[in-house]
């Protein structure tokens, strides 16, 4: 998924910059040969979507005209239509070029999901395109609201997509988020950057959330609604749906797993020295490692997080 992330934003521009942290730097780096050195910007420790955009702008203004348009992507997202995928952002790169704002990427929602956040659509800037002002951004509501959002039919999901040149995001962080441009200029003082002062700077700030910390305060932005399919892969469902499956919609990954009257099952086995066995089961997710067995209810697989806070603890 980061290579073809990676892939899509090769088709957006010529400068690309992986922003990662350090305890998987190393592992990001072998998935991207391709990439020199100085095109990964590593975080010494996880300060949130907020902080580690405020570095990549920090890097990125270093280099870079503060005037040309910046896109932030993520690498767990599953889009199979690429030039769609392009064609939305060059769309965003004009609007906000145009009208000095950062623009979003929006998604018509399909159910009302409570993981997402959720942009409220106002003026038309241009219907043709599908291009709106934002009324308002609403990060992550309970089922209810979201519910009512869906129904409306004047929301889009946010998949988490910001476009704007360097000063464009500063101006707005100037008048809608001052704490987060005290952390941009904290950064910005230190010559040369990523040294061991830089990175004790960074460590210093706390963590937010882009969405919260800018985005929910923001006084102007606008919308590009997706021409291109979307699946933001967060759980074995989704990685499930994101992969071909075989007639009985079974994905089977690995070696050694044998089944009997089995549908609609995710199977993956890294462990090929132990064999794995499924028979007459629907619906379910079974991933075999060295460390251990995962065998869940697909519809369940989202609370598999809960499952790895109870490991740690009792660890």
């Amino acid at each position: 998924m980061l290579q073809q992330a990676y892939d899509r934003a090769k088709r957006l521009g010529d400068s690309i910059y992986v922003v990662t942290e350090a305890s998987h730097s190393d592992h990001v780096r072998q998935q991207l040969p391709e990439l020199q050195d100085d095109a990964f910007i590593i975080e010494p420790g996880r300060r949130g979507t907020a902080h580690c955009i405020v570095m990549g702008l920090d890097i990125v203004a270093r280099r870079h005209d503060h005037d040309e348009p910046v896109a932030f992507i993520h690498s767990d997202h599953h889009i199979r239509d690429v030039a769609g995928f392009a064609r939305s952002f060059h769309l965003a790169a004009n609007v906000s070029t145009s009208r000095h704002e950062i623009v979003l990427i929006g998604i018509e929602p399909t159910f009302p999901a409570t993981s997402f956040g959720y942009i409220e659509r106002d003026g038309i800037i241009d219907e043709n395109t599908g291009v709106y002002s934002v009324e308002s951004f609403k990060e992550k509501p309970d089922f209810e609201t979201a519910t009512r959002y869906v129904a409306s039919g004047n929301y889009l999901w946010n998949c988490g997509y910001f476009v704007g040149s360097v000063n464009t995001f500063l101006d707005e962080m100037r008048r809608s988020a001052p704490e987060l441009m005290a952390s941009y200029e904290s950064l910005a003082a230190i010559e040369p950057s990523l040294t061991d002062t830089y990175k004790e700077t960074y460590l210093s700030l706390d963590n937010q959330v882009i969405d919260i910390a800018l985005i929910e305060k923001a006084q102007s932005l606008a919308v590009v609604s997706a021409s291109f399919d979307w699946m933001d892969v967060g759980n074995f469902k989704d990685l499930h749906e994101a992969n071909q499956s075989d007639e009985q919609n079974n994905y089977f990954n690995g070696e050694n797993i044998h089944e009997i009257e089995v549908e609609n099952a995710f199977i993956r086995n890294e462990d090929p020295s132990k064999h794995v066995a499924v028979i007459g089961l629907d619906n379910i997710v079974v991933v075999n490692t060295k460390d251990g067995i995962l065998v869940a209810r697909k519809d369940l697989s989202p609370r598999v997080g809960e499952i790895a806070k109870k490991i740690q603890a009792s660890n």
